[in-house]
């Protein structure tokens, strides 16, 4: 068997997703749709970026979300299974949440959803300008030690590569049940100037917006203790 030569910049560009891409082994079922389902949905960010992000999708759609970290999968589903004329793109570079999301799409025949199994900062290099209109990052990994926080994905370079991909009027939405990560998030969209947070009242981030699917992690969260933030914020 020949080994697998070094790639320096493939190295660096795993070492930068700071996580496990794979847990527990897939069964058969789920290997299979990893390789058979998912060369059909893959985004291919080699090339160059279609104009028009809506025409990703087949039929096009009419407008175009992100959701970055989907984890299981539960909230992506539920979106685009409510929002079918809406087209989807999932990021999750942790493989057996890819191959949830597979099974999702196969059991329920959804058609508007698209994925890359990869860092979502490249992602958002790659997507046309101003072609979101709503990022949603929902209990993403907090890295709660104070040597790990540069691997949070709110940073300035990560909401300013929000900023150009969101049109006027999108969102980005978070959603997290640990403080000390809120107030890293509010702290850093506040002091950017393409963002608004969007809270009025005490309510609207202590209580889920209208239609949200709680997630597997927000059901753990909820049982342990833990309160959750919903925070929304609009861009300029």
């Amino acid at each position: 068997m020949s080994e697998r030569k070094s790639d320096p910049d493939r190295e660096d560009s795993e070492r930068a997703f700071f996580g496990r891409r794979k847990g527990h082994k897939l069964r058969q079922h789920q290997a299979g749709l990893i390789e058979q389902l998912l060369p059909h949905l893959a985004l291919n960010i080699d090339g160059e970026a279609p104009a028009d992000a809506r025409e990703i999708f087949e039929p096009a759609a009419e407008d175009v979300r992100l959701e970055i970290g989907f984890g299981g999968g539960e909230h992506l589903a539920a979106e685009a299974q409510n929002f079918p004329a809406i087209g989807f793109i999932g990021c999750e570079p942790y493989v057996n949440g890819m191959a949830k999301i597979l099974a999702q799409i196969e059991a329920a025949n959804i058609g508007n959803i698209r994925l890359f199994a990869g860092d979502a900062a490249e992602l958002l290099a790659w997507l046309p300008k101003a072609s979101l209109s709503r990022i949603d990052l929902i209990h993403p990994d907090p890295w709660p030690k104070r040597r790990h926080w540069k691997r949070r994905f709110v940073q300035d370079r990560t909401i300013a590569a929000m900023a150009r991909v969101l049109r006027s009027g999108g969102e980005f939405r978070f959603v997290c049940d640990i403080d000390d990560y809120c107030a890293w998030t509010l702290s850093h969209l506040s002091r950017s100037q393409d963002f608004v947070w969007l809270a009025e009242r005490a309510d609207d981030f202590r209580q889920p917006w209208p239609g949200y699917t709680m997630t597997r992690y927000g059901r753990k969260a909820a049982r342990e203790g833990r309160k959750t933030a919903y925070l929304r914020f609009r861009r300029v």
